[in-house]
């Protein structure tokens, strides 16, 4: 029986019974679980990144986080909005996707994991969408999972995309809980869809020759409910099976 691609996924740093602890919430695990991979959750340390790690891997997953990234890694002062950090997180994702990229390794980046994507690539970040004028305002509202995680506003998937090739509608609904966003998109990165304000909603790799995707939204809530996040898992699964197998196996289909 053939074992599932091994996928990393980033840890964040947060204080659980009063220690300091690394943590995953479990949709994204479940999620990757439903899709035929086997998650490994990567801790993170600032003064110690491993990026050999990832030679032992079949793809990585940069999660969303309620932190942000750190603005000095943009050159940019705080915004008074912007108060949680995770500097353990910025090390090793920062560090990461490069080393990732190196490897071919399929790479899915979900929300603060698009972020730290453009970042990576020297892009900036709006600390405060709501407070940009004529943007939306993207902000997880309030109420029970279903609420927060529920479709809030349509998307523009630009043609000859790589999402384009995985999902064949121009528009899809998506789910909103960000309060950044990308303002200058980073070089070496195509924009993959937009928002009805125009806010970069999915970037890609421009010149990686395997799935090397981000989005703003969260596809790991409840996939097999909407065809755009399935599509999404779809994709990075089968690449993530065919890094597995052998180097002609990783490239994106279309």
């Amino acid at each position: 029986m053939q074992s599932r691609p091994l996928v990393g996924v980033i840890a964040c740093r947060r204080n659980v019974e009063g220690h300091p602890a690394h943590v995953v919430t479990d949709k994204y695990l479940s999620a990757l679980r439903d899709y035929g991979l086997a998650p490994v959750v990567l801790p993170v340390w600032q003064d110690s990144v491993d990026v050999d790690l990832l030679t032992h891997l079949d793809g990585l997953l940069l999660t969303g986080s309620y932190s942000n990234v750190e603005p000095a890694r943009y050159g940019a002062a705080r915004a008074p909005e912007n108060t949680w950090d995770d500097t353990e997180r910025d090390a090793a994702a920062l560090a990461w996707i490069p080393a990732a990229l190196d490897l071919r390794l399929p790479l899915l980046g979900i929300c603060r994991g698009f972020q730290e994507l453009n970042v990576a690539f020297g892009g900036t970040l709006y600390q405060a969408l709501q407070t940009q004028p004529g943007l939306l305002d993207h902000r997880e509202p309030s109420g029970e999972r279903d609420v927060r995680y529920g479709l809030a506003h349509e998307i523009e998937i630009l043609p000859a995309s790589r999402l384009a090739a995985l999902f064949p509608e121009r528009r899809a609904w998506v789910n909103s809980l960000h309060q950044q966003g990308i303002a200058e998109l980073g070089a070496g990165l195509t924009a993959e869809a937009v928002a009805p304000d125009g806010v970069i909603e999915a970037v890609s790799v421009t010149d990686a020759p395997s799935f090397s995707l981000a989005v703003q939204w969260h596809p790991e809530w409840q996939p097999a409910e909407h065809p755009l996040y399935h599509a999404l898992f779809e994709g990075f699964a089968s690449a993530c099976r065919g890094h597995r197998d052998g180097p002609t196996g990783d490239a994106l289909d279309g």
